[in-house]
């Protein structure tokens, strides 16, 4: 298992992804997927946005194989977001996004999920590095399956007045892919906004303004 680790590892701190997760898929996903969440809490940020990548294309091999243990996983991540885990759930969110955005059937299952975690009556996660993966996920499947994620449009709009660059920046990311007309005027206030962010997007973590990304939201 050591060993598989490793080589997970060597793979994912490559710069070339699709490269990395054609190798991945020469293994059986279940034997896969464990390093995988681990790497979810690696410090290098490319290595952890490779594994977010990574698990949504094994995870919908796996649910080819068996949908039953592809929702073992999906559940497994949720539990991790939980406070009787003992943990903190570091790429949970993002993971549940990615594996929904590349696989249907989970989306419809768990998505609702994924928006109760910004919900204050329902699983909020108070935590504002956990809320920047919930933002990241909703901006990622709002852009495959944005009926999916709707129901999230009340909770976002706090968070273009956040004071955390990231938190703002991903709601604009949000606002970009679900284009709620009532949300122009405080996209327009944000385009001249210089915060920089680094953005995960078309498997890619690359440096934008806010205000860059308020000026696409608003095209």
């Amino acid at each position: 298992m050591r060993r598989l680790k490793a080589q997970v590892l060597a793979l994912l701190r490559a710069d070339d992804l699709p490269s990395a997760l054609a190798a991945l898929a020469q293994w059986p996903p279940r034997q896969v997927v464990n390093p995988l969440i681990g790497l979810l809490y690696h410090g290098e940020p490319r290595v952890r946005w490779h594994a977010v990548a990574a698990l949504g294309a094994v995870v919908v091999r796996l649910a080819a194989e068996d949908l039953e243990a592809a929702r073992v996983v999906m559940r497994r991540l949720m539990w991790s977001l939980n406070d009787e885990s003992g943990g903190i759930g570091w790429g949970a969110p993002e993971a549940m996004a990615e594996i929904m955005a590349n696989h249907e059937r989970l989306a419809r299952e768990y998505a609702c999920i994924l928006v109760s975690y910004l919900n204050p009556d329902g699983n909020f996660l108070e935590h504002e590095g956990l809320q920047q993966g919930v933002l990241w996920g909703l901006g990622r499947l709002g852009r495959v399956r944005p009926d999916l994620v709707a129901a999230a449009v009340p909770f976002i709009e706090p968070y273009f007045a956040s004071a955390q660059d990231l938190l703002r920046g991903l709601a604009v990311w949000v606002a970009g892919a679900l284009g709620v007309p009532a949300w122009e005027g405080a996209l327009h206030a944000l385009r001249h906004d210089p915060a920089p962010i680094l953005l995960f997007d078309q498997g890619r973590l690359t440096e934008h303004t806010v205000g860059e990304l308020a000026a696409a939201a608003l095209v």
